[in-house]
């Protein structure tokens, strides 16, 4: 089912823009939420009237998102874990200890902006990507050290 979203949904896209979504995502979650519109010629033409206060509130996102991304670049968390004698980690580190970290510096961020791949088994300093923004990826450092 093809939607045109009202607000800016990370995996779907920018506000104003068309999406193809499945039937029952738009008919019981975008639809009723206010997210998305039906996608018919009528919302189209109504889309084309608004567009410059869609592309308005696209500045405005983007620019509390730059903002955003400058906070957090070079941002360094310490972590400490238990390791074995081979400098192996018992448990690994994973997203939730990571915002943990960040949240004792005052920084709060969701689960789902930190783009850890796997999570972290040895010690050591790590570069870890945040999405705040399509196409915004500050960097943060996250460094490992044993208890």
């Amino acid at each position: 089912m093809k939607v045109i979203l009202k607000e800016t949904i990370g995996s779907l896209g920018i506000i104003g823009s068309e999406a193809d979504v499945a039937n029952g995502y738009a008919r019981n979650y975008l639809l009723p939420q206010g997210k998305a519109i039906l996608a018919t010629p009528q919302n189209r033409n109504m889309l084309k009237q608004q567009k410059a206060k869609f592309e308005v509130q696209i500045g405005k996102e983007r620019k509390i998102a730059e903002e955003m991304a400058e906070r957090l670049e070079g941002v360094e968390c310490k972590i400490t874990a238990k390791v074995s004698e081979e400098d192996r980690l018992y448990g690994s580190v994973g997203v939730r200890e990571i915002i943990s970290a960040l949240a004792d510096q005052d920084i709060v961020i969701e689960k789902r902006m930190l783009l850890l791949t796997e999570p972290l088994k040895t010690l050591g300093r790590f570069n870890v990507p945040i999405r705040v923004y399509k196409d915004v990826e500050p960097e943060i450092t996250v460094e490992i050290v044993s208890e």
